[in-house]
């Protein structure tokens, strides 16, 4: 019996509490968001400023949704007072603005928000970051695994960290500019569809972006993938995986082989580390249809690390069949509870003989 299901059967379920400042976009989200979530709106600052005052450590919101517009000193004035407030600075805050302001609400906001939307924007994105908090609401209340401080933490990435990032994906995108050219040519040429694949992943904290690849499969082949579980080789005897792994792929062309071995599909990759969407080292962004089955209480630690291109795994077992879906799991786990910058250059130094796989997965 999972977790969520032995919690609804002792009447004990809990759902995630959400404080919303403002009138335009609540309908909407209301309407879509599932029963798990609670809705109190405020259409005032002052409003919500009395509720917080009102509130204990027991009842205080797990998630302030706020609308932007021009009062943006304002905003920033009430998020700065949160992350003072020691009942509410480990709390979410998600930001939902408009395009017109983007420029100067992300560079405004980044340092102290969760998360910023701008409109129009997909609910069901939304939806997923709640859940994430939601299952750590749970987990919070079954086990001692992750205790309720780390349930609301985020990673914050180390100063030192980001700035070697940005350093070595510049300088790598600058020195690799003529491959990229010509990898963009020949995928081009070699079948139909977009140079560059384009997804949406979940990455650290469970924060949604999209993530970037040189295509190295036929156009949909994601709608395919549910005729291929069978070839999946991290569900063992016909189970099921929140991994997938297909060896001898069907869907991918010939210059995408190739590109595959030698891991140079990855090479877009570089964009998002410059970007901030990722880092060099970290855990692998998943896929929303895999990390959605990845919240139980033993796995979602894995989204407290950094998310990045090469990983624990990828060093130790990569390309080999042996490994299981618990393997790849507790490695993803262990980097996030024990990653440092020495481990980082360790993995990026045992990243370069890797790349050479011995499977076509």
């Amino acid at each position: 019996m999972d977790l969520l299901t032995e919690l609804r059967l002792q009447s004990k379920f809990l759902t995630i509490s959400i404080a919303y400042l403002g009138t335009k976009f609540v309908d909407e989200l209301d309407y879509n968001l599932n029963e798990d979530i609670d809705v109190n709106r405020f259409d005032s600052l002052e409003n919500l400023k009395d509720h917080i005052n009102s509130q204990s450590l027991f009842s205080v919101p797990d998630v302030f949704l706020l609308e932007i517009e021009d009062n943006i000193s304002e905003i920033l004035s009430f998020v700065l007072d949160l992350r003072e407030n020691p009942l509410t600075r480990g709390i979410s805050v998600i930001l939902l603005g408009f395009k017109s302001n983007k420029s100067i609400v992300t560079q405004t906001f980044s340092p102290y928000v969760n998360d910023i939307y701008f409109y129009p924007f997909n609910v069901l994105n939304i939806q997923e970051r709640l859940q994430f908090i939601f299952k750590f609401k749970i987990i919070g209340n079954k086990t001692s695994l992750l205790d309720k401080q780390m349930a609301r933490e985020e990673y914050k990435m180390p100063l030192a960290k980001r700035f070697f990032d940005i350093m070595v994906s510049a300088l790598a995108l600058l020195c690799a500019s003529p491959l990229l050219v010509i990898i963009a040519l020949l995928v081009k040429l070699d079948s139909k569809g977009p140079v560059i694949y384009k997804s949406e992943r979940a990455g650290c904290g469970y924060k949604i972006f999209d993530f970037y690849k040189f295509r190295s499969m036929k156009v949909n082949a994601d709608k395919e993938l549910d005729k291929l579980s069978a070839l999946n080789q991290y569900a063992i005897n016909g189970g099921n995986s929140a991994f997938i792994k297909i060896k001898d792929d069907p869907r991918v062309t010939k210059l995408g082989a190739f590109l595959r071995k030698t891991s140079l599909d990855e090479l877009p990759q570089l964009f998002n580390v410059l970007k901030g969407d990722m880092s060099l080292v970290g855990n692998r962004p998943l896929p929303l249809y895999e990390a959605q089955l990845l919240t139980s209480d033993e796995w979602a630690m894995r989204f407290l690390g950094p998310a990045g291109i090469t990983g624990l795994w990828q060093v130790s077992k990569r390309g080999k069949s042996e490994m299981s879906d618990e393997e790849r799991r507790q490695l993803d786990n262990y980097y996030s509870k024990h990653f440092s910058f020495w481990v980082d250059v360790k993995i990026l130094l045992k990243t370069v003989p890797a790349l050479l796989q011995k499977e076509a997965v």
